[in-house]
Formats: structure tokens, C-alpha cells, sequence
């Protein structure tokens, strides 16, 4: 089981840090990664991490959002800055196993979505 939280309200240029916290004892075997989906959008990918701590991200995102995990405490972050109004969002934190994907098909567990919405 995901759960996500951390999103909410925040003006252009502001940050928000979401927080995925998975119950399960394997957690530092899967690779983690948050997705978004805006109003009549696809789901597209905007971070992975895998279990090596290899980090990817969306070209969208790069430089401006940071993807970790603490695998002691069983949770993946995100840290958000420099939030544009396009990131307006519901993110899903996701979990695999084996290698990292781009295409939200290929992920195997998903929890509920949090809204991140930026205001301009």
C-alpha cells in the first residue's frame, strides 16, 4: 500500500515537498517513482528512483524537483521548487520491481493521488 501527501496550494515560484510512504518490508527493492495527471492529460512520469538509487526525471521537471527515498523509513520524496502553473497536477507515487520505466503501464502498485495546484 502508497500513500501520498504533501500537495496543496502554492504560488508560481513556491515549493512543496510530497512525502510516499509504503508499507511493506521489501520497500528497498522496488523502484519508486511519482507521476502526474492533469485535467483530460495522460498520467506522465515525473521522477524515478530505483533501488541503487539511480534518479531519473522528466526533462519538464529537471532542475527544479529533487526525487529520494529513505529506505529505513520506507517513504520516497519529492521535492518541488520553482513551481510553475503547469505542474498543476493530482501526483501518484507508483512502485515496481525490476527496472525503471517511463511508461506508467509498466508500474505494478499505485496509490491515491494528492493535488498539487500552483497558482499564477
Amino acid at each position: 500500500q502508497l500513500q501520498a501527501s504533501g500537495g496543496g496550494l502554492v504560488q508560481a515560484g513556491g515549493s512543496l515537498r510530497l512525502s510516499c510512504a509504503a508499507s511493506t518490508r521489501t520497500f528497498s527493492t522496488y523502484t519508486m517513482g511519482w507521476f502526474r495527471q492533469a485535467p483530460g492529460k495522460e498520467r506522465d512520469v515525473v521522477a524515478g528512483i530505483t533501488r541503487d538509487n539511480i534518479k531519473y526525471y522528466s526533462n519538464s521537471v529537471k532542475g527544479r524537483f529533487t526525487i529520494s527515498r529513505d529506505n529505513a523509513e520506507n517513504t520516497v520524496l519529492l521535492q518541488m521548487n520553482s513551481l510553475r502553473p503547469e505542474d498543476t497536477a493530482v501526483y501518484y507515487c507508483a512502485a515496481k520491481t525490476g527496472v525503471y520505466s517511463g511508461s506508467h503501464q509498466r508500474w505494478d502498485y499505485w496509490g491515491k493521488g494528492t493535488q498539487v495546484t500552483v497558482s499564477s
